[in-house]
């Protein structure tokens, strides 16, 4: 009995040790820290997840109109000579977001001419996350001289439409008669860390492909990036 009650004892100051350590751990992540690690749970338990509603492969996509970061209300049809969109639900604190806007801007300088435009909409509640407010979205766009329209989903009535889930998350549209058809929903490609080292470049490829009026080879990944939030 005695040598029972010294192993729980043992086993008690164990625990309290990896709790507090624990503890001390959490408190020194930083929020890119707790955005990554988010992330990256989010797509470890990707598989088990339930299916939240939102646009598929062929689905029409419904227009929307919403405020640009010039006051401005901007919608689909606005665009009269688009054959098609880049609609990329994207903010200004993640990480993710932000490794990406050189790329999106560049992406916007390449297809815009030849009729798929980026759009850009910001679906993150600014109540959660005051540096996602409409007034920083301005700072961050005239900071990086954005190409390209940066929308504010005031009331976070679009994102679910799409069932955006993530910033970045892309969704190609194209025109065909007075519909936009969905042709493509993930990544914008597989390496946000550097540029230089993507293998795949899907968002890229599906444009390239749908101007060449070729098929598009993988039509759906899975976005990475930080959680929207509500």
């Amino acid at each position: 009995m005695k040598t029972l009650k010294i192993l729980t004892a043992v086993a008690v100051v164990a625990l309290v040790g990896i709790l507090a350590s624990g503890i001390l751990n959490f408190g020194t992540m930083t929020k890119e820290d707790t955005e990554i690690e988010s992330a990256i749970n989010d797509v470890q338990l990707n598989e088990q997840a339930p299916i939240k509603k939102g646009y598929v492969i062929g689905d029409k996509a419904t227009d929307f109109s919403l405020m640009n970061i010039d006051g401005k209300m901007i919608s689909l049809k606005d665009y009269d000579n688009a054959k098609g969109y880049i609609v990329i639900f994207t903010c200004n604190h993640c990480p993710y977001s932000v490794a990406y806007e050189d790329r999106i801007i560049a992406l916007d300088k390449e297809f815009k001419e030849q009729g798929y435009p980026v759009i850009a909409i910001n679906p993150n509640n600014p109540e959660a996350y005051p540096e996602d407010s409409y007034d920083n979205m301005k700072i961050r766009a005239k900071e990086k001289s954005f190409t390209f329209p940066y929308l504010f989903d005031a009331g976070q009535k679009i994102y679910p439409q799409y069932g955006a889930t993530k910033t970045p998350h892309v969704f190609l549209l194209q025109k065909e008669g007075t519909s936009n058809i969905v042709k493509y929903i993930g990544a914008i490609d597989d390496n946000h860390k550097d540029a230089n080292a993507i293998k795949n470049d899907y968002l890229r490829d599906a444009v390239t492909n749908l101007i060449k009026g070729q098929e598009i080879k993988m039509t759906k990944t899975v976005a990475i990036g930080c959680s929207i939030k509500s």
